[in-house]
C-alpha cells in the first residue's frame, strides 16, 4: 500500500533546521515564518519556510527536499492556501540558485515569472534568479482565483 506524504507544522523548529541544513545556511535569517514540514513513511523529506512576511502584501519561499515525492497537489495547495488565502498576500517570492537547473525547471512549472537575477549572491558565490508568482496567476489554490 503505498505511504501519503504528511503535512505538518513545525512548533519545534525541526523542520527549518532540516531546511537550513541541506541548504548550506545557518539559521539566523529565518526570523517569523511559517514552516511546514512534509513526511514521508514518518521521515522528514521536505520543509518549506513561509518567511518575510508582509500579510496582505507578500512573502517568501524557502523550500529545501530531499524527496521529490514531497511535490503533489496536496501540499502545494496547502502551501498557496497558507500564502493567499490565510496571509492574504498578493505576491510570493522565491529564489533559485542559478546553477540549479531542476529547481528553477521546477519553479517554472510550478507557474513562478522570472524577474531578475542577483549577481553573486549566495554562499557560494552562485547568481541568485528572483521569481514570483501573483495571487490570480496561482492554478494551485483551493478556491477560485479572485
Amino acid at each position: 500500500m503505498p505511504s501519503k506524504c504528511e503535512i505538518i507544522s513545525d512548533l519545534s523548529g525541526e523542520v527549518v533546521h532540516f531546511v537550513c541544513r541541506g541548504l548550506n545556511e545557518n539559521e539566523d535569517w529565518v526570523g517569523q515564518n511559517i514552516t511546514l514540514g512534509i513526511k514521508l513513511n514518518h521521515e522528514l523529506i521536505a520543509g518549506i519556510i513561509i518567511n518575510d512576511i508582509r500579510a496582505g502584501l507578500d512573502c517568501w519561499l524557502t523550500i529545501f527536499s530531499c524527496d521529490k515525492r514531497w511535490c503533489n497537489k496536496r501540499v502545494l495547495r496547502a502551501v498557496f492556501d497558507v500564502v493567499f488565502d490565510f496571509l492574504k498576500c498578493k505576491r510570493v517570492g522565491v529564489m533559485v540558485d542559478v546553477q540549479n537547473a531542476k529547481s528553477r525547471t521546477l519553479v517554472e512549472r510550478l507557474g513562478f515569472q522570472k524577474e531578475g537575477i542577483l549577481r553573486a549572491f549566495l554562499n557560494n558565490g552562485h547568481d541568485a534568479l528572483i521569481y514570483s508568482m501573483l495571487k490570480k496567476e496561482c492554478q494551485w489554490r483551493t478556491k477560485d482565483n479572485e
